[in-house]
């Protein structure tokens, strides 16, 4: 059974503009896949610690010398990465704040970027390991940005997405929302209906 991961990064939870596209690109591939397994991560609800230097220092430790908080801390970050691992479709749901990504979801990066677990270094550089799937990334933002050196998030999330081995990412952009009612309602309408036409393709097309 193949396995489609929402991630909803938005601190409106399900109600965020960005959540609710990410929800629609969902519902859709259900629709052409009913077989399909979706799992929901809301990292509003479900909140992600962000990094710091103890958490930081249970990764690297070794198991014979791991305190139970460690313990603890690798257990949390062994199940985020273990639904990273078994999705073949990622869908997060990308909202900008002050330019960037959430912070909330730069802690779930941190605690999924794991050296030997979901990449690796080579003499050749950086391998990932969390090969063969895709993510489609639902981006909301109030102004206008796409191309713009003011779009800090496209560049990053696709690296650090191919960072760790998921290397066809594909954005949708609903930007303008903030300018007016009229911007925001075509702005929706027309991501909607390219989400409609990404969530009607092949999982073997999709994740492949």
């Amino acid at each position: 059974m193949s396995t489609l991961l929402q991630i909803n990064a938005s601190i409106h939870s399900d109600s965020g503009e960005s959540s609710q596209l990410a929800a629609q690109f969902a519902r859709g591939f259900k629709r052409q896949h009913p077989e399909v397994r979706i799992v929901q991560r809301d990292l509003a609800t479900e909140v992600v610690p962000h990094l710091s230097a103890d958490r930081f220092a249970a990764f690297l430790s070794t198991p014979e010398k791991r305190t139970d908080a460690q313990r603890a801390v690798l257990q949390f970050s062994d199940a985020l990465i273990a639904e990273l691992r078994g999705a073949d479709v990622i869908v997060i749901g990308l909202p900008m704040y002050n330019f960037g990504i959430p912070s909330q979801l730069k802690a779930y990066f941190d605690h999924v970027a794991r050296v030997g677990v979901t990449f690796k270094y080579t003499a050749q550089g950086p391998v990932g390991l969390l090969t063969g799937k895709k993510a489609y990334v639902l981006a909301t933002r109030g102004g206008q940005y796409v191309g713009t050196p003011r779009d800090t998030q496209t560049n990053y999330v696709r690296d650090f997405l191919n960072f760790i081995g998921i290397d066809q990412v594909e954005f949708v952009y609903a930007e303008g929302l903030a300018i007016s009612t009229d911007t925001k309602t075509a702005s929706l309408a027309q991501a909607a209906g390219r989400i409609e036409k990404l969530a009607g393709g092949r999982i073997e097309e999709l994740a492949a």
